[in-house]
């Protein structure tokens, strides 16, 4: 995995220094979905993504993380799955997640760079990439790669955060990321080619703090075991606290669900 590689992935799971990736399977061990809710992405597929021949049907889940979203697809609509996921722990407990809830026959996850299989990974009916930041690039980069992994006519989810009308970049607490306003994300989406089907705009009261305090509760674990790290575990607990703050009070979180044209 090169450095830019490792930068990217650190940032989507809200690390603030590539020395925290070997230690994100432990810290996040007590929770399963990490983003996206699984719920609204099997109502949005179900809703929009036809299925004649359920056999025929090629759904993948980039940077699929535990597995959440692909194995609850799996299991309520009965379709094949494609995970790949470039943290091999994430990969192993999302094959063993499938197995116990006996999916695994629907269910493949692999050890993979997003970069790449976007790139050999096609004629997709369906792809998802929820909550996975900049893993992909720039937002530009994000939808042109995305593009190119679905049919003409596919679809593609995405879930992400935007800044509402007079907010400024500034005003976030996380500032690892580049965020966008809706009307940028609607232009970009024009310019790439992709028309939106349904957008779900998630207004609800958050409740993060179980995760929360699940997450802390792992990094004090891991602070004394290795005193000397414990700033970069004490980091990453502020970096959630931040992130979680924003999707609170500051930015608006939606899943797209987007059409090829």
């Amino acid at each position: 995995m090169n450095k830019e590689t490792k930068e990217k992935l650190a940032c989507s799971l809200t690390a603030e220094t590539t020395e925290l990736l070997p230690f994100l399977p432990y810290l996040l061990q007590d929770l399963w979905e990490l983003g996206s809710n699984p719920r609204d992405m099997v109502r949005l597929i179900r809703k929009h993504v036809p299925m004649p021949d359920i056999d025929r049907i090629k759904i993948g889940d980039i940077a699929s993380g535990k597995g959440a979203v692909a194995i609850n697809i799996a299991e309520s609509l009965g379709v094949k799955v494609r995970g790949f996921d470039l943290i091999p722990d994430f990969v192993e407990y999302s094959r063993q997640k499938a197995k116990e809830l006996n999916v695994d026959s629907l269910c493949c996850f692999t050890v993979a760079d997003a970069n790449e299989i976007v790139n050999t990974e096609i004629d997709y009916d369906c792809v998802i990439f929820g909550a996975a930041g900049n893993v992909l690039g720039s937002p530009q980069e994000t939808l042109r790669k995305l593009r190119g992994t679905v049919k003409p006519g596919g679809f593609i989810l995405i879930d992400e955060s935007y800044l509402p009308d007079g907010l400024s970049s500034g005003e976030v607490k996380y500032q690892n990321y580049e965020y966008l306003t809706h009307n940028q994300w609607v232009r970009l989406f024009e310019d790439s080619g992709l028309k939106i089907v349904e957008e779900v705009s998630h207004t609800e009261e958050y409740n993060f703090d179980s995760d929360n305090k699940a997450i802390a509760a792992r990094a004090e674990e891991l602070a004394t075991k290795l005193p000397e790290k414990r700033a970069i575990f004490e980091g990453y607990v502020q970096s959630q606290l931040n992130e979680c703050d924003d999707l609170e009070n500051s930015l608006t979180s939606v899943t797209w669900m987007l059409q090829r044209v």
